[in-house]
């Protein structure tokens, strides 16, 4: 009994004795100014390197006040307002005077101070340096931002935690995101095998195109494999990883074609409802497009004016206007021209191709030749990236959202109002819409008008992914046409899925072949199913 209380009290003593060295264990030594000073101060700057990377290391644990220290010192050292005095002391001069470089306190500085220059060999790790101080000292999430892609480029040789550490305090998820990246970079040349096999899993969770290389670089490499489980890991994370990439790539090239239709959509429903309703094969369709932009270019710059703060949201404003402006255009060309010439189909195409050029070489005149400059809407930029190197960017989101928008609009004023009746009724049959007391000439004017908003609203849409000039047209129609032709006469379904075909041949096709290539076979491919079926791929039913 006595050896068991001896040996107890033994072994409390001894933790005793180790709680108390630890509690009165020296703390974590912060940076000793006055040595950084005297070594960045040092003649013929041999000390410089010295000097930086016992700031770096003492950058994990050292105080708030001593990083800002730090900061400043770094700061004036690149900038050559770090002067150095003979006996030692050194000095940080600015715009509001001098202060002492080890207390940061205003003082006067003598005469006869010199400015240590950095050598070329410490540019870099003075760079390295001052992106690991940022990441602790800046306010601002861009600099922060900035740094950790200055640490991209100039990660090598940082202090074990410092990264750990930085991530612990950052509360932005983007350059969190890049923090726990570059710490996954970092284990993947530890020395540590378990470490380095936790950062070539925690890699193999992100595949994209870049991973894969790494992974692939990695396995070639003999001497980084050698250790046991490394092989296992880099080959098991490489198949996974290609494996998504590809799937990746499959849901890029799907949803690029899905933009693409919408696209051709949006430049074809209008002529379908125009080509279908009157059999006029309307060659200033693209130019109604172009106005449908420069309209909505006229609406950012009054905004611009007007309302600043609300800038962004100028494409929701320039809609109702975007589909007046052109539609009124619609009408005044039916009325004038095209109302006289539906018995003459060859008159009706040379006098929109007139249209056409009258309408272009008026907007030279009054905007000039060149592009125009349309400002993103913030909710417009970016994107995300899903699976594998899978971008889906707001702006071809949204493309994609106001095709279905103006699918929906058409479909329902079709399909549910008394115009929309009439139309489809002139459409099937017009001598008995006739007949039966519709007036033709009243649907022929309001469909064309409504044929040309549509295109107008092409042309809003476009706006921010395509170049807007004069011409901006004419790349358009033909398309158009081909996409009219191929979904079916006056087939608002057919011109939908017509679109969304040839946008993904064409997209299918282009990264391969190129896209003269991808048009030429697109082509070939409408001229194959319209000799099989030359009412096109959903033809209306009715009476000719």
């Amino acid at each position: 009994m006595r050896s068991f209380v001896r040996t107890w009290l033994a072994g409390g003593l001894v933790i005793l004795l180790l709680l108390q060295g630890r509690a009165f264990a020296a703390p974590a030594a912060s940076m000793s100014r006055t040595d950084v000073l005297a070594k960045l101060c040092a003649a013929g700057g041999q000390d410089v390197p010295s000097a930086l990377r016992q700031m770096l290391d003492g950058a994990v644990d050292a105080s708030a006040a001593d990083r800002d220290w730090a900061k400043r010192v770094v700061q004036g050292f690149s900038t050559r307002s770090l002067r150095c005095a003979d006996d030692g002391s050194a000095f940080l001069t600015g715009p509001g005077g001098a202060v002492n470089a080890a207390t940061l306190a205003p003082g006067a500085s003598p005469d006869g101070l010199r400015a240590p220059l950095p050598s070329l060999r410490t540019r870099a790790l003075l760079e390295q340096l001052d992106a690991a101080l940022t990441l602790f000292v800046a306010p601002a999430a861009a600099d922060r931002l900035a740094a950790v892609h200055t640490l991209e480029r100039r990660g090598d040789g940082l202090p074990p935690g410092l990264l750990r550490h930085a991530l612990d305090a950052e509360h932005d998820a983007q350059i969190a995101a890049g923090l726990r990246g570059l710490i996954v970079a970092a284990g993947l040349h530890s020395p540590d095998i378990p470490e380095r096999l936790a950062a070539i899993h925690a890699l193999g969770r992100d595949p994209t195109s870049q991973v894969v290389t790494t992974l692939a670089t990695l396995r070639a490499d003999p001497g980084y494999a050698e250790p046991p489980g490394v092989a296992a890991a880099l080959d098991q994370e490489l198949t996974q990883a290609r494996w998504w990439v590809r799937i990746g790539d499959g849901l890029s090239l799907a949803y690029n074609g899905v933009s693409a239709g919408s696209v051709l959509f949006l430049s074809s429903v209008g002529l379908a409802i125009i080509f279908g309703l009157m059999g006029v094969i309307n060659l200033a369709q693209g130019e109604l497009i172009m106005i449908g932009a420069y309209a909505t270019f006229c609406v950012q710059q009054a905004m611009r004016s007007v309302a600043p703060s609300m800038l962004d949201w100028y494409p929701l404003v320039a809609i109702p206007v975007v589909f007046v402006v052109t539609a009124l255009v619609g009408v005044a060309m039916e009325l004038l021209v095209i109302r006289h010439l539906y018995r003459r189909p060859l008159m009706t195409l040379l006098a929109t191709w007139a249209i056409s050029l009258l309408l272009v070489n008026l907007v030279r005149v009054g905007f000039g030749t060149q592009n125009l400059e349309f400002q993103t809407p913030s909710y417009l930029t970016g994107g995300v990236r899903l699976v594998g190197d899978f971008l889906v960017t707001w702006n071809h989101m949204g493309a994609i959202a106001f095709a279905l928008a103006a699918f929906a609009v058409t479909l329902a004023l079709l399909r549910l109002t008394d115009i929309g009746l009439f139309i489809r009724t002139v459409t099937q049959n017009r001598a008995m819409a006739g007949c039966v007391g519709i007036s033709t000439r009243r649907i022929d004017m309001a469909a064309f008008g409504f044929g040309a908003g549509l295109a107008g609203l092409a042309g809003l849409a476009l706006s921010p992914i395509y170049n807007v000039n004069p011409t901006m047209g004419t790349g358009f129609i033909i398309d158009s046409f081909m996409v009219v032709v191929l979904g079916g006469v006056g087939s608002l379904f057919g011109t939908a899925v017509a679109s969304l075909g040839i946008g993904l041949v064409n997209v299918g096709i282009e990264p391969f072949y190129g896209a003269v290539a991808a048009k030429v076979v697109a082509l070939l491919l409408v001229i194959l199913l319209i000799q099989r079926r030359p009412e096109g791929l959903i033809a209306l039913k009715g009476r000719r």
